[in-house]
């Protein structure tokens, strides 16, 4: 039985409907509506750049005591710089910024990517939290030597519509001391399985968090990140200090787009655990490089696979390169933990923190290895 015009045209204007309703709530990876802060507040709504009104900031909330600062103001004798564009905002004693972010999937992971800049404290921290998740960014120690770093923080969506809140929970003397945030942006993460050609999931750490593309300083994945919730799937950062996400498009990367730098020697780890037979044998391969980001001198990687270890020279003229390495070892669990770390510390010539890169890691049963 054929459908009148008229049922034909009811079932089009639904489907119309419902692709602009899909268009419309999808959740584009990219900054978030002005996560640039580009657009700023009225004249009326600040006191010099004090923003005074709850919701002067286009698309943003407010609260406490936030400053509106443009590339180049200067405090005491100290230059502001703002990464990408010309404007950033300041968060003095705990105060926070929220946008209210929609069309997000229930269950499906998330990744946020700031960046952030220290002033005057020493010791300043960034709490993050997006509904019942939070986490506490320390930023004491700055990796770049353009005094910014972009910071990824991973969640899974619990509602279609949440609050992503960026706040200074610390107490200054002078409550212009609080660190200067830019750049927001939100990025959907796939996380990827275990397959017949690679017991590790994410092996290639294609999948992880936003980059932007207008930064040198590739995004740090911060310490203490336990899988679960990591804006890098499946790999855990089980170190005092973090680990930078790299990309192809400003470094030299051993395999596909992207890789892991360890900027902190024994304090910058990544880790996962992977299900193993116990008795059976097993290679574990990786690469070990530099991500042409000058950073020189003798370097060495060190690789756990359970009970077993391997470290791995790589002499780096900061000019881009890489070997690959091999670490055999007998399974003695059902779970067998990878670790990665960086024997020692690196800094280059302009006093930022650097490493060797680790990328393509594979661990196989040796019954299962590609024939050549």
């Amino acid at each position: 039985m054929g459908l009148s015009p008229g049922s034909l045209l009811t079932l089009f204007f639904f489907f119309v409907i419902s692709c602009h309703q899909r268009h419309v709530l999808a959740i584009v990876d990219g900054l978030l509506p002005n996560g640039n802060f580009e657009y700023g507040p009225k004249p009326s709504e600040m006191n010099g750049t004090v923003v005074t009104g709850r919701f002067a900031i286009p698309f943003w909330e407010i609260s406490g005591f936030v400053e509106y600062i443009e590339s180049g103001h200067k405090q005491g004798d100290m230059l502001l710089v703002v990464p990408e564009g010309a404007y950033a905002v300041r968060l003095g004693n705990e105060a926070y910024i929220k946008q209210r972010v929609k069309g997000l999937v229930v269950g499906v992971y998330y990744s946020v990517t700031f960046s952030a800049a220290r002033t005057c404290a020493q010791a300043e921290e960034l709490n993050v939290s997006v509904a019942l998740d939070s986490g506490v960014l320390p930023m004491q120690t700055i990796y770049s030597s353009d005094g910014w770093d972009s910071y990824a923080w991973a969640f899974q969506a619990d509602f279609q519509q949440v609050d992503v809140i960026i706040h200074n929970p610390g107490v200054e003397e002078d409550p212009a001391c609080g660190p200067l945030i830019d750049s927001i942006a939100i990025k959907t993460l796939y996380p990827p399985r275990p397959t017949n050609k690679n017991l590790l999931k994410n092996g290639g750490f294609e999948e992880g968090p936003y980059v932007f593309p207008n930064t040198t300083w590739g995004v740090l994945v911060p310490p203490r990140i336990e899988d679960d919730h990591s804006p890098l799937p499946a790999w855990m950062v089980e170190s005092l200090k973090a680990v930078r996400y790299i990309d192809s498009d400003h470094y030299s990367v051993p395999q596909g787009r992207r890789a892991v730098e360890l900027v902190a020697g024994k304090e910058s780890a990544i880790a996962q655990v992977a299900r193993t037979i116990p008795g059976r044998l097993y290679t574990l391969t990786f690469a070990v490089g530099d991500a042409n980001n000058k950073c020189e001198g003798s370097m060495v990687v060190e690789a756990f696979a359970g009970r077993d270890t391997i470290k791995v020279p790589y002499e780096s003229s900061g000019t881009g390169g890489f070997k690959r390495a091999e670490l055999r070892f007998a399974a003695t669990s059902i779970r067998t933990r990878v670790v990665f770390f960086s024997t020692y510390y690196h800094t280059r010539s302009d006093a930022a923190l650097c490493g060797p890169t680790i990328d393509d890691v594979k661990l196989l049963s040796v019954r299962t290895l590609p024939k050549h």
